[in-house]
């Protein structure tokens, strides 16, 4: 299974590891830590050395709660940033959900958008259907980051998030993009329950049968700490448990913020030779 993005054909045969750059003073784990161009691009460089095949640069807190920021200050945080990193020779994501953003990041280059609204703002669809060949990514979130906790409510959650990415990604299909284009990502911990989450990844298999490689993100989310009682800070093996976990299910990316951990796990996992 090949993953066509901007620059890289990217080989899922064997899951691949994202890492997370958060250019933002509040996300819910790292906020403040790599604000500044300089220390984003050191922070990407070092997960590069730790193994990440590729980075996933974002310039808005998505955690619950958290506030909007206007498109000029997601443009500050994350164009120069974005810049450094399509010279590090991986392939570069984008995390935005807002089209004006998305358009000046594939202007530059950057190979994948990466949207927690599976492109649901007025105008996203379009711009990455005209766009000839970035990869995206499509991800589940009941609500919006600032409510999306209040009162997560599924009858099936698994069945009704599979459905709704599978929607989304067949509309951009007839828009013209190529299914070899298009990831999947359920959204653990966006509008979601512990009980939703966990039921996301005992049922995560059931998300395959509609044919798009998936991405997971477990990585310190909060339905960790409810689990295990360790703050961010302490859920590196919790967020490894959880993402060896997602690859026995069929995951074939893996978003997270602990990237050596992640992928001297999925070293021991392979010489085990698991599944």
């Amino acid at each position: 299974m090949i993953w066509h993005t901007t620059r890289f054909a990217i080989d899922l045969t064997e899951p691949k590891v994202m890492g997370i750059v958060n250019v933002t003073p509040d996300s819910f784990s790292d906020g403040g830590q790599h604000f500044d161009v300089h220390s984003a691009l050191a922070h990407c460089e070092q997960l590069l050395s730790e193994g990440a095949d590729m980075l996933d640069i974002g310039g808005e807190s998505s955690r619950p709660g958290a506030q909007a920021v206007s498109v000029d200050e997601e443009l500050r945080r994350v164009l120069p940033v974005l810049e450094g990193a399509l010279k590090l020779g991986c392939p570069v994501s984008l995390d935005s959900a807002k089209p004006e953003v998305m358009r000046a990041a594939l202007a530059i280059g950057v190979d994948i958008v990466n949207d927690i609204s599976a492109l649901r703002a007025p105008g996203a669809l379009e711009l990455v259907a005209a766009h000839p060949s970035c990869g995206v990514c499509l991800m589940h979130m009941q609500g919006e980051p600032r409510s999306m906790q209040s009162q997560p409510s599924y009858v099936d959650v698994v069945r009704e998030v599979g459905e709704f990415l599978n929607q989304r990604a067949t509309l951009l299909r007839q828009h013209g993009v190529a299914a070899e284009r298009i990831v999947i990502d359920p959204g653990i911990g966006f509008g979601k329950t512990v009980a939703n989450n966990v039921a996301l990844l005992q049922g995560q298999a059931a998300l395959l049968q509609w044919g798009y490689p998936l991405l997971v993100g477990w990585s310190r989310k909060s339905s960790l700490r409810a689990l295990t009682g360790r703050p961010a800070g302490e859920r590196v093996a919790s967020s490894v448990a959880a993402a060896l976990a997602a690859v026995q299910r069929g995951a074939h990316l893996l978003r997270v913020h602990d990237v050596a951990a992640t992928v001297d796990a999925l070293k021991v996992w392979r010489a085990a030779g698991l599944p």
